[in-house]
């Protein structure tokens, strides 16, 4: 079990400036320069990148923020344990849903209303214009 462990770490392609690693960085860049980007960072950092990890979980550990996330996503939409408060809530929230979808069809149908308001408007500011033409056309074919 150990040498096939060994073996198998053995093929991976190590975090230095090899052949493989420099033939992957250059390919990277000619089909998608991220990529080759990440090559670059993986070959200058890549063996500090475990411990940058562990660092990063560490530190996430001490921090005030994980409570804050932990608080938010467990309180969001979990139960109380208090039957008839959790049926309220529910309640609310569907009631108010609702009359997010009244107000979103209000602000549709809105919308509507003045895309004709406006062409309305155009099209008499065209129908002015037009007969505007017509009336100076017509006094320059009318000799004096």
């Amino acid at each position: 079990m150990d040498r096939t462990m060994t073996t198998a770490k053995s093929c991976m392609i190590k975090p230095a400036w090899t052949p493989v690693t420099i033939g992957l960085m250059v390919l990277g860049f000619v089909a998608f320069w991220p990529l080759g980007l990440a090559m670059l960072a993986y070959i200058l950092w890549g063996d500090r990148f475990e411990g940058m990890l562990r660092d990063a979980k560490d530190q996430w550990r001490g921090s005030p923020l994980k409570g804050a996330f932990e608080q938010m996503n467990t309180t969001a939409y979990a139960r109380t344990g208090n039957v008839a408060f959790d049926d309220y809530r529910e309640r609310e929230l569907k009631r108010l849903e609702e009359e997010r979808a009244k107000l979103d069809t209000m602000r549709a149908e809105f919308d509507d209303f003045l895309r004709e308001l406006r062409r309305a408007r155009d099209q008499e500011e065209f129908d002015r214009f037009m007969a505007n033409r017509g009336r100076s056309t017509g006094d320059e074919a009318t000799p004096l």
